[in-house]
């Protein structure tokens, strides 16, 4: 049974730094990413990285702020938040991917398995 667990939200001044964990069981994925999803809108891309090489994919909304790592041996994703800002705030969203694909899906199809989320909220 495949399992995507999220920890580290929380609530953080704007400017501050959060990371999240995400803990995959059950099987082997090709890459691993971060959706988010704010009240009234839709599920948007964060970032992803492919398990065997590393590489990695940002939305430009996150560039320079976030960074996405994966530890394959702890089978463990994590986002690392910083200058967090209030329009950051959302559920956030581990997600993985089974298949290989031509480059690193961005949308929320591209992916098979999902977490419950973990709420991350910015204030002013």
């Amino acid at each position: 049974q495949v399992q995507l667990v999220e920890s580290g939200g929380g609530l953080v001044q704007a400017g501050g730094s959060l990371r999240l964990s995400c803990a995959a069981s059950g099987r082997t994925f090709y890459g691993m990413g971060w959706f988010r999803q704010a009240p009234e809108k839709e599920r948007e891309f964060v970032a992803a990285v492919t398990w065997r090489g590393g590489s990695t994919s940002y939305a430009d909304s996150v560039k320079g702020r976030f960074t996405i790592s994966r530890d394959n041996a702890k089978n463990m994703v994590y986002l690392q938040m910083n200058s967090l800002k209030p329009e950051d705030t959302a559920v956030y969203y581990c997600a993985a991917y089974s298949k290989w694909t031509i480059g690193i899906p961005t949308t929320t199809r591209g992916y098979d398995y999902w977490g419950q989320g973990t709420q991350v909220t910015v204030s002013s």
